[in-house]
């Protein structure tokens, strides 16, 4: 980027790019503190009251994020209340799961872990945000802590920091989870990436590098071929949830994709296999609940009590860290047709890896 070009056509760079606080102020979003960010043809919010997660995107014109039924929301007593929680659950372009539990609610050792943990609502503190110059490059970011604890119990931190870069069309998350306790605690993370109409419609096509894709339950067993279809939406039509088995790079890099071939634009995410060895896919065709969730995580959808029967529930040690990165890319034009060939390059790497090491 010529930065003296574009200052020179630029009266204030907040024409192009800026990072703004902002209060809600009716509704249930009421009183929710977030960060709107405009970088050129990409615009999105992070609530700053709700992990620090990106609650909704617009790129080029279009909304690219799911919103459930009760809209943009703050945090609320329904939270982590019993069956009641499913009633703040938002949806938005990220919400992120965990750390003590991820997916359906479950009591173990008289206590309750709620649906998709408690991270979710856990508000920022030490929020802090930045527009500036970093040689060429006009850096927008936010960056902030959430903690999960309890008198007597865990004490797990999570530092995240979202950068979005002018030029660019993209969104880079890195989080930092620590175990500031002292003691051996489970852990547990999903990312929860939803995709919504318009972006999201018949047109749509779900691109993914996988290797194996397991239904979740009877309901999504029938429909497994269709996995990167999205039918027109239809009355009462249960959720369907693929497990995937994903292709990597020699590294662990893989990605998800959805393309939109009508309005010309796609939602690539990239992430680590090594990071996040689990990758789940929620489609919903229920007319009122049309929506495709890509969720890299490091646990599987079945839950805690699943990786606990199985003896293999993730745990850090006292005073341990853990770094996750992803990476939220909005295409366009011939990078739709790129994300598909990039799949089938590493479904084929993958395949000559192996055979390698089957030869040595």
């Amino acid at each position: 980027m010529d930065k003296k070009r574009l200052l020179g056509l630029a009266g204030s760079m907040q024409q192009l790019a800026y990072v703004r606080p902002v209060t809600f102020g009716e509704g249930k979003a009421g009183g929710m503190k977030a960060f709107s960010v405009k970088n050129g043809p990409l615009q999105f919010t992070v609530a700053a009251d709700k992990c620090l997660d990106i609650a909704e995107v617009q790129f080029c014109g279009n909304n690219m994020n799911f919103l459930a039924k009760p809209g943009l929301m703050g945090r609320g007593l329904d939270d982590f209340n019993g069956a009641e929680a499913v009633r703040s659950i938002m949806g938005g372009m990220l919400f992120t799961c965990g750390l003590t539990n991820i997916c359906a609610p479950c009591c173990m050792e008289g206590r309750e872990h709620p649906m998709h943990g408690r991270m979710r609502t856990a508000p920022a503190e030490h929020v802090s945000a930045d527009a500036c110059w970093t040689g060429d490059d006009y850096v927008l970011s936010i960056s902030g802590e959430m903690r999960e604890a309890e008198l007597f119990g865990e004490n797990l931190l999570l530092r995240r920091k979202i950068t979005t870069r002018f030029g660019e069309n993209s969104i880079y998350i890195e989080d930092q989870i620590i175990n500031e306790g002292f003691r051996t605690e489970p852990m547990m993370l999903l990312y929860h990436i939803n995709a919504g109409y318009p972006f999201l419609s018949e047109e749509a096509e779900i691109v993914l590098p996988t290797k194996k894709v397991v239904p979740r339950d009877e309901a999504a067993s029938p429909h497994r071929r269709d996995f990167h279809r999205m039918e027109p939406p239809k009355a009462g039509e249960p959720e369907y949830v693929f497990l995937h088995e994903m292709a990597a790079d020699k590294r662990g890099n893989t990605f998800g994709a959805i393309i939109n071939p009508g309005l010309g634009i796609g939602l690539k995410i990239d992430y680590n296999v090594r990071e996040l060895p689990y990758f789940m896919q929620w489609k919903s065709i229920a007319a009122g609940d049309y929506v495709a969730g890509l969720e890299p995580a490091n646990a599987s959808v079945y839950g805690r009590a699943y990786h606990r029967e199985k003896g293999d529930l993730h745990r850090m040690e006292p005073f341990s860290e853990e770094v996750k990165r992803l990476k939220l890319t909005f295409l366009t034009g011939a990078e739709l047709d790129g994300v598909k060939k990039e799949a089938e390059d590493l479904l084929k790497e993958e395949g000559e890896n192996q055979d390698e090491t089957v030869k040595d």
